[in-house]
């Protein structure tokens, strides 16, 4: 997946031109202050992250303790 960064000044001021990116296949990092604040991606690739995160809980696959920290 090909990534693109933008400052989240960058992206308000040119939020079309990221859309059209994501819309695209590309995801968009969104930084402030030279940090990551967040991630702007595909539907498809939401739905992954989603489903991968949940594979381990569905299957069982997971420690009861670390789940209540």
């Amino acid at each position: 997946m090909i990534t693109a960064t933008a400052t989240a000044t960058e992206m308000q001021d040119n939020f079309g031109r990221y859309l059209k990116l994501v819309m695209s296949g590309q995801e968009v990092i969104v930084t402030q202050n030279g940090q990551e604040v967040g991630r702007f991606i595909p539907k498809d690739a939401a739905v992954s992250y989603l489903t991968d995160s949940l594979t381990g809980i569905l299957k069982g696959d997971y420690d009861i303790s670390e789940l209540s920290q």
